[in-house]
């Protein structure tokens, strides 16, 4: 099941998948990434199986441009490769008020296969920082008429 945890970025279970996906045991970047969902600037979704959270998903609407920014995604470790990613998205576009027409994430080349297998075409930024690849990653949500 996913809800909205946007405003529960102090509790320990989502600090924790918070820092999973900065990838930093830095408190400043973590309390970066809390301040954007805590502010109500992005959403913060959490996935729970049996009462405990599993996943998060955090994301950026862009209105005008009918895109989602994909912020933050993890998933607990001993989760990992179960479809908890997978889903996380799948659910959010379901949990969206207003459908998107794309998806799009920035990422690092540690990701980059886990978009692809959900869909999304993977697109080379070059080296944005010194040594470190990074890739736009997108996703054209299919449009259904009413």
């Amino acid at each position: 099941m996913i809800r909205d945890i946007s405003r529960q970025t102090e509790q320990p279970e989502v600090k924790e998948l918070l820092g999973y996906a900065v990838f930093a045991d830095d408190e400043v970047a973590l309390a970066a990434a809390a301040s954007i969902y805590e502010s109500g600037a992005a959403r913060l979704y959490g996935y729970e199986e049996d009462g405990i959270l599993v996943g998060a998903i955090g994301v950026e609407e862009h209105a005008e441009d009918r895109e989602i920014v994909i912020k933050h995604i993890a998933v607990v470790p001993e989760n990992r490769g179960k479809g908890y990613g997978r889903g996380l998205v799948l659910d959010m576009l379901l949990e969206l008020p207003h459908q998107p027409e794309r998806v799009i994430a920035e990422t690092d080349e540690e990701a980059v296969q886990f978009y692809r297998n959900i869909g999304f075409e993977v697109y080379s930024l070059g080296e944005l920082y010194p040594g470190v690849e990074r890739f736009r990653c997108v996703y054209e949500v299919e449009q259904h008429e009413d």
